[in-house]
């Protein structure tokens, strides 16, 4: 009667000036178009991920940023900062808890690639634990001779002992999957072995698995994706396994996963026809899979006590009910009546959000449905229990105003542990038994940058369309509000990720300590305030994202913390694609521009590696009016080759497999070709995340740091 979702269906890892006018000028300004617009693209050997021509231009260009910025001598400084940080031997060791034990993957400068580690409950809560080694992949590395990444572990419900681990060569999305033993700490000889790619598997029995891989030509969806799960018994070689589920070469893709509810194993596929589109299956040993009726829009975050937990992304009126469930509600539904009548029967609302609110989360434990909400930007959690056919919570006593993570929960216990941070406070992770809502804090960061001056604020922006956009201040009290005063503007904007306050070590050091303002607009297309927020930004709509950024940077100029001199950006993946359009519609607005791992070529961005797996996002540059909006926000296709704009500079990774390189590498090649300036490193392993280990990441948030300074610490 509870849930243990053995294959985590990942939601297809989304992607995660100067020319300044004075301030009345640009509260008015309209967005600007290019005097010319190219629409042929750049050369496309720059697609080339290892092409020598390709790999010639980054390494020039790779060159000259970092002569330029190592040379600075705050580089050094920002680096060792933030070294000091992520090795840092006494921050959390989070962990999953499970059969007692607490498992931790664990990072610092004498375990640059990672250790998998356990310890028991009661070590756990020590200020020291002893720690156990269960896999040392900086050993492993050293003897195959590779660059592996750690990816994660896929283990058996039936016998936790019984995993398979993902290792990535790089810190690439493809992975490579070997079966493992935790009890005896090594890999199984002869084992289950997955080779390079992405990979989705769950555990349909201790000895086979559902898996969804490359199969061979032509069996991945456009996406690059699997479409086809079949089951691999113990024994049997790839070419043997047994189709049980087939999607179609056009969906974004098919990922198996398992419910547990009572003491029976529910095998199920997710059929992602879009990103935001899905059909739910249940494989029955005998027999061919059933698909559940529920919205396609909609997810399934468990079962507890016999209910079915669903989350509605569109309004619901369930067949045969004459009750209406709206989008944003969490719902429920008996799974044995289904299970037995293929019908769902009645449907109970669980949580419903109000405009300002939405559910940030779903765990299950052994007696409670624990919520995560987020409320206003603020999480708060709720522990929910199914009694006499109805619905009851309370709320769990933790501190106000910060964000909450439920960071380990299962259901075979009433153990969890939730991280507590925001702006200026470190994380504090907390230990609770949800049955009789204790709680307390066992583990503590520390104050990594001196925080006891600064405050933050929350303020709304009005959009172009009178939507109150929230966004968040943090800067040393009593600054002067002349304009002067160096920010960072940080957004992401898409896929419904909320963006939320947290405590960055780095930031706090090299940033705040030295003076800066930093600012994190919840702009929409991120899930601040539930499904509508996000919606209301996709596809052609996509321009209010866009003004929404820059209805934040205009209202603090209007308030005078800073002005477009002092003001720098930043952004990752659809982030970056964000500092895209904010370079090229409004230069005026910007001193520097950060802009990290980015989409960059909307013309093209749908065949090039994971691109075409985000139409639901971005729209189809294969359908004529979708066509005509992102030749419109397209930066790659509009910049203006007389125009004036802002220091920019170009982070990315060869070894990037969601979102291609060649999106930064174009832009570049553009921007050299009209004669204006970037900065510009492409790591050469890394990612989407641009950093395959602890000192890559120092390394990379130096260049930043170093970059920003240059520009706005004037």
């Amino acid at each position: 009667m509870k849930l243990k979702m053995i294959v985590t269906v990942a939601s297809i890892s989304l992607l995660s000036a100067c020319n300044p006018a004075d301030t009345a000028k640009q509260a008015n300004q309209e967005v600007q178009t290019p005097m010319t617009a190219s629409i042929s693209d750049a050369p496309l050997w720059l697609e080339e991920v290892e092409g020598e021509q390709a790999l010639a231009k980054v390494t020039n260009w790779n060159k000259r940023t970092l002569d330029k910025l190592t040379s600075d001598p705050r580089f050094s400084q920002y680096q060792q900062a933030a070294l000091n940080i992520v090795n840092a031997t006494d921050k959390i060791p989070y962990g999953t808890y499970r059969n007692d034990m607490v498992y931790n993957f664990w990072q610092d400068e004498n375990h640059v690639r990672g250790v998998l580690r356990q310890t028991s409950l009661a070590e756990y809560s020590k200020a020291q634990p002893e720690w156990q080694t269960l896999l040392d992949i900086d050993a492993l590395s050293a003897a195959e001779g590779k660059n592996w990444v750690f990816s994660g572990t896929t283990c058996a419900e039936s016998d936790y002992n019984l995993c398979m681990v993902s290792l990535s060569d790089g810190g690439k999305d493809a992975v490579e999957m070997r079966e493992w033993d935790r009890a005896s700490k090594s890999f199984v000889d002869k084992g289950f072995y997955l080779p390079e790619a992405k990979t989705a598997l769950s555990w349909s029995s201790p000895d086979s698995l559902h898996v969804g891989t490359n199969w061979g030509d032509g069996m991945l969806t456009d996406s690059g994706y699997p479409y086809v799960i079949k089951q691999l018994q113990r024994g049997q070689s790839l070419d043997e396994a047994v189709t049980v589920f087939s999607g179609n070469k056009t969906d974004v893709g098919v990922f198996p996963y398992a419910l547990k509810h009572q003491d029976q194993q529910l095998n199920m596929v997710v059929r992602a026809i879009t990103f935001y589109e899905s059909e739910y299956y249940w494989l029955p040993e005998n027999g061919d899979p059933v698909q559940l009726p529920i919205p396609n829009t909609s997810s399934i975050n468990g079962i507890f006590k016999g209910q079915l937990i669903l989350s509605l992304k569109q309004d619901w009126t369930p067949d045969g009910s004459a009750t209406s469930f709206k989008s944003g509600d969490l719902v429920s539904f008996d799974i044995q009546n289904w299970l037995q009548n293929n019908k769902i029967g009645a449907v109970q609302l669980v949580y419903q959000p109000d405009e300002r609110a939405t559910l940030d989360g779903v765990a299950i434990t052994a007696s409670k449905l624990v919520l995560n909400l987020l409320e206003n930007v603020v999480n708060n959690i709720y522990v929910y229990d199914f009694k006499d056919s109805n619905w009851q919570h309370s709320k769990l006593a933790l501190p106000d105003n910060s964000t909450m993570s439920v960071s380990s929960a299962n259901d075979d216990s009433d153990i969890i542990f939730v991280n507590q941070e925001n702006f200026v406070s470190q994380d504090t992770l907390y230990q609770g038994n949800v049955s009789n809502a204790d709680i307390v804090a066992i583990k503590s960061t520390p104050a990594r940058f001196d925080a006891a001056d600064l405050v933050v604020q929350q303020y709304f922006a009005s959009s172009t369309d009178g939507e109150k956009i929230p966004y968040f201040v943090v800067h040393k009290q009593g600054i002067t509000l002349d304009g002067s005063n160096p920010t960072l503007q940080y957004a992401y904007g898409g896929f419904e990720v909320s963006m939320k306050p947290s405590y960055s070590g780095i930031l706090g050091k090299n940033w705040l300590e030295q003076g800066g303002v930093y600012v994190l607009a919840n702009i929409r297309g991120g899930g601040e305030y539930g499904p509508a927020w996000h919606q209301a930004g996709l596809k052609t709509k996509r321009q209010v994202i866009f003004d929404d950024m820059i209805a934040v940077a205009e209202d603090i100029i209007a308030k005078k913390i800073t002005s477009p001199e002092h003001l720098g950006v930043m952004g990752g993946s659809n982030g970056g694609l964000l500092m895209g359009v904010m370079y090229t519609q409004r230069p005026d607005l910007w001193n520097a521009v950060v802009c990290q791992v980015p989409l960059l070529d909307m013309l093209r961005y749908h065949t090039l590696l994971a691109g075409a797996s985000w139409v639901g996002e971005f729209g189809s540059p294969d359908i004529p009016e979708e066509r005509a909006f992102l030749e419109k926000i397209s930066p790659l296709h509009n910049i203006d080759p007389q125009g004036e704009y802002p220091a920019i500079f170009f982070v990315t990774s060869t070894k990037d497999d969601r979102v291609h390189p060649a999106h930064a590498r174009k832009m570049a090649y553009m921007l050299e070709q009209y004669g204006h300036n970037f900065e510009y490193y492409e790591n050469i392993d890394g990612g989407h995340s641009a950093a395959a280990n602890l000192q890559e990441t120092a390394k990379r948030s130096a260049l930043e740091y170093t970059f920003l300074s240059q520009q706005l610490l004037k």
